[in-house]
C-alpha cells in the first residue's frame, strides 16, 4: 500500500471512528459507538500493512452495503447517505492508487 493510499484510509478511519463517538455522544448509541469500533479495526490492520490490501477493499464494500440498508429504512442523508458516499469514494481511490503503483 502506498503512502497516499494509507493517509486516505487513516482519514476515513478517523471520519468512521468520530462518527460512532458522536452517536454515541448524541443519542447514547453504544451500537454506534462499537459498530464503528469494530469496522475499523480490520482497517487500522490494512493501514499498518499488517492485513493485506484487499481486506479494507471487502470491509469497505460490506460498509456501503450496511450503509445503503440504513439510509433506504431511513430515507435521511445523513449519517447513513454521507457513509455510503464517503465508503465508496475511499474504496475507489485506493483501488486507483493500488491499480496505478502496479503499472508504474
Amino acid at each position: 500500500m502506498t503512502s497516499t493510499a494509507a493517509t486516505i484510509l487513516w482519514v476515513y478511519i478517523v471520519l468512521l471512528l468520530a462518527g460512532g463517538l458522536v452517536g454515541f455522544l448524541k443519542a447514547g448509541s453504544k451500537a454506534s459507538l462499537i459498530a464503528s469500533t469494530v469496522s475499523a479495526v480490520p482497517l487500522i490492520l490494512v493501514a499498518l500493512a499488517i492485513l493485506p490490501p484487499l481486506v479494507a477493499h471487502i470491509g469497505l464494500g460490506v460498509l456501503v452495503v450496511v450503509f445503503i440498508k440504513r439510509y433506504t429504512k431511513t430515507g435521511k442523508f445523513m449519517p447513513a447517505g454521507m457513509l455510503v458516499a464517503l465508503s465508496a469514494v475511499t474504496d475507489v481511490a485506493l483501488l486507483y492508487l493500488h491499480f496505478a503503483a502496479r503499472t508504474a
